[in-house]
């Protein structure tokens, strides 16, 4: 029995590899190479571990071999996305196809085959759209809640906003309705700012890397909005410990939808980030000022009373100690950063 990870040579996939082929698990990967930096995540996934089995697939097209791969599968991981809003509402037909239409196939292929296989599914804090139903403050350098200082619970109502936030809303409900109807074995997590190395962050999507990138290549910035936008992030590291939590624990957490993310202890805003690197690199950081993007929340901050009730599981890796370590993995893979980024 393997472990497949779909999407395993992005940043989340190839992390959650990693772990899965240290614990020598088998692992069988599948990517359809489409985002930048994927094929250097594998080569260096190859090179640190030969055993690792990696198929170039598409999971919107190649149905044969998702099939073939579920019904050998003990568990499998659906980390395989398009993940920025921005290319969401500029091409929605490709953001659907890839986040709705690939999630189904993953569920048709496992239900086909009678997978007893357990289903991780990435999903988003994106499904509690821009909380405008949520009161707020503002203060020098951030937004808050003004009543949710725990955060958000997964009580709090869905609203899919943006296009992605539409896609990878309707694929979370098929993740679960799945296990509802058809008995599959699934969980569903919404997951909040995740960050670490191995991370070819960009402008649109993965904020944290892409301005430490930014910053220490020498390239520009543009902070759209007032930068007080605030989220908990989440280093990759404490996100793969939920995962291994979540399979290790199948009957409590199969059907289960947990919001997983930094909390508010690892809530920072964009400028109180910048600060952090300023202080970090000993070095003032300029950036251009740009209007509000579609769908952006002021304020996410997860509550993740659910999944530490029912499993123990809380964020161990402090927003400081994440940040140094993924600066330090920028500093020593700047060229192939620069090769990626081209």
């Amino acid at each position: 029995m393997s472990e497949l990870v779909i999407g395993g040579a992005g940043f989340i996939g190839v992390n959650l590899a990693e772990r899965l082929l240290q614990h020598g698990k088998k692992v069988v990967v599948f990517d359809n190479f489409s985002r930048k930096g994927t094929d250097k995540n594998i080569e260096w996934l190859k090179k640190n571990f030969p055993s690792v089995k990696v198929v170039k697939v598409d999971i919107r097209k190649d149905l044969m071999a998702l099939e073939n791969s579920v019904k050998d599968a003990e568990n499998v991981y659906h980390m395989a996305a398009q993940v920025a809003v921005t290319t969401s509402v500029t091409n929605p037909r490709e953001d659907f196809e890839i986040n709705a239409l690939g999630t189904f196939n993953v569920l048709e292929a496992m239900r086909k085959t009678e997978s007893n296989a357990m289903l991780v599914f990435a999903s988003t804090n994106k499904v509690y759209g821009a909380l405008e139903q949520v009161e707020i403050e503002e203060t020098a350098k951030r937004f808050d809640f003004k009543k949710l200082k725990k955060g958000v619970s997964e009580e709090m109502p869905l609203d899919f906003h943006s296009p992605y936030g539409c896609s990878k809303g309707a694929a979370d409900q098929y993740v679960r309705d799945y296990n509802r109807i058809y008995g599959l074995n699934t969980v569903v997590m919404r997951q909040s700012c995740i960050y670490g190395k191995r991370q070819f962050g960009i402008e649109d999507q993965g904020w944290v890397a892409w301005f430490s990138i930014a910053t220490l290549l020498n390239k520009k910035i543009t902070l759209y909005g007032n930068g007080k936008q605030v989220r908990d992030v989440l280093d990759v590291r404490d996100l793969v410990d939920a995962f291994e939590l979540v399979v290790k624990n199948k009957k409590k957490t199969t059907g289960e939808i947990f919001n997983v993310g930094g909390g508010p202890a690892n809530a920072i805003s964009l400028l109180e980030f910048l600060e952090i690197l300023e202080h970090k690199l000993g070095k003032k950081i300029s950036y251009k000022k740009a209007g509000e993007r579609p769908g952006d929340q002021p304020v996410y901050i997860s509550n993740n009373k659910k999944i530490e009730k029912t499993l123990g599981w809380t964020p161990k890796i402090s927003y400081k100690k994440g940040i140094n370590d993924l600066v330090e993995w920028i500093t020593q893979n700047k060229e192939t950063i620069k090769e990626v980024l081209q």
